[in-house]
């Protein structure tokens, strides 16, 4: 019974995510997002913010695709600090997003790239990464990835 009750809590209070609970509805998105901007501008990459919800099965899918592709995934770490910011019923983070330019407007997942003062680089409608069927198209996310990490946008390398 009280291993019953331990379960139950930790799963109410939001510790007990599954793989396709990778959004947490109950974080606090300004402070996780000014920590990964942070982050970002020491370790000199930018921030992939990946915004939907665990009612989003593209949103699901392209976290799941992201992390089985091994050329993305390692784009992603070496490139960007990413970070799933939370969109559903139980918490819009609607004044988050207005603040980031109401990105949701291009639907779920919609992906934004901040840089570590906190800029808006770009927002990128995911449509234009699907592959047309159930997943995503490799190369179309390797080249977004690609196009808008730190090193590419800085004038130095022009």
């Amino acid at each position: 019974m009280k291993t019953t009750l331990l379960i139950a809590f930790v799963l109410s209070t939001g510790f007990g995510y599954s793989q396709s609970n990778i959004y947490n509805p109950n974080e606090n998105a300004k402070i996780s997002l000014d920590s990964c901007i942070s982050k970002a501008k020491k370790e000199k990459k930018h921030v992939l913010v990946q915004i939907g919800g665990n009612w989003c099965k593209w949103c699901i899918e392209f976290h799941r695709f992201a992390k089985a592709d091994v050329k993305i995934d390692s784009l992603l770490h070496a490139d960007y600090v990413y970070y799933l910011l939370n969109y559903s019923k139980e918490n819009k983070n609607l004044q988050l997003l207005s603040k980031l330019g109401f990105p949701q407007r291009f639907g779920f997942p919609v992906f934004l790239v901040i840089n570590g003062e906190g800029v808006g680089l770009h927002t990128q409608n995911s449509s234009y990464l699907e592959d047309g069927g159930k997943s995503y198209d490799a190369k179309k996310v390797t080249e977004f990835l690609q196009q808008w990490s730190f090193d590419s946008i800085d004038p130095k390398n022009y």
